[in-house]
């Protein structure tokens, strides 16, 4: 039932920083200035969360607000929430997500008599959370058994034209998440930049529109500059869908540049 922004503002790039406050209000205003209504950040991205407790005040009634833990323990991620609300500046989040599902370990911690699991349902009861989500990039595989183990409101996993070569999230994941009737997000669009220095700032369009052409609710995507979120935001607007031929050459141009492009599986 919730409504967001085909383009989030992601929490890494500028936000993934320490004492560039100034900046990074700047570019969440923006943001929000641009009709972007998604955010997001993680415990473990350096600044970002302290970023949008700064810039956000009276505007945190504007959007919907996300961060994640990557504790996979009980009394771990609890503490972990209190910092991410303390730092945000907010009562609530949203959606909380367990972050970077990557291992049979993590699965057995994260759902055994002690682990995350736990907080994550406790603070849904407590209102200090809307939704209960899960992210995972490394292991399509893991990530398909944490969803079956779980009714989990949302999943970010990566959505990108290097990822059907190869462990495939979008062959996976993507159609069992959809069976669910869960909120689906990219990340990984731009492959951290690295699909700008293979192919050129004139590529973003191509790799935005392949990802929203996916059966998604928003795709994730961290900024520099406030150019950079401009440039997206107007590829957002303009949004119209790839059809097969358009993905299929796409498809094809990445292949040769596949290990780069998704160097997060490695």
């Amino acid at each position: 039932g919730e409504v967001v922004s085909i383009l989030g503002l992601g929490g890494e790039a500028l936000l993934r920083t320490y004492g560039r406050g100034e900046e990074a209000i700047s570019l969440i205003h923006r943001a929000i200035d641009l009709g972007i209504t998604y955010f997001e950040s993680a415990r473990a991205y350096a600044g970002s969360e302290s970023y949008y407790g700064m810039a956000l005040g009276e505007r945190r009634k504007e959007i919907f607000l996300a961060s994640k833990s990557h504790e996979r323990t009980l009394d771990g991620a609890l503490s972990h929430l209190e910092a991410t609300l303390k730092n945000m500046n907010t009562d609530f989040l949203d959606l909380w997500m367990v972050h970077d599902v990557r291992s049979s370990k993590d699965i057995d911690l994260i759902f055994g008599l002690q682990g995350a699991i736990r907080a994550f349902e406790s603070a849904k009861r407590n209102k200090l959370i809307k939704w209960i989500g899960i992210s995972g990039h490394r292991n399509p595989t893991i990530l398909s058994r944490a969803i079956d183990l779980y009714p989990f409101d949302t999943v970010l996993l990566p959505i990108n034209p290097a990822e059907p070569h190869y462990w495939s999230f979008i062959d996976e994941v993507l159609p069992k998440a959809q069976e669910k009737g869960m909120g689906i997000l990219g990340m990984k669009i731009l492959s951290r930049g690295v699909s700008v220095k293979i192919f050129g700032v004139e590529s973003t369009e191509g790799f935005l529109r392949f990802a929203l052409t996916q059966p998604i609710s928003s795709v994730v995507v961290g900024c520099e500059t406030i150019e950079q979120l401009e440039m997206n935001a107007k590829i957002a607007r303009s949004f119209r869908p790839m059809i097969k031929k358009e993905q299929d050459i796409l498809l094809e141009k990445t292949r040769p540049y596949a290990r780069e492009l998704m160097y997060y599986k490695l």
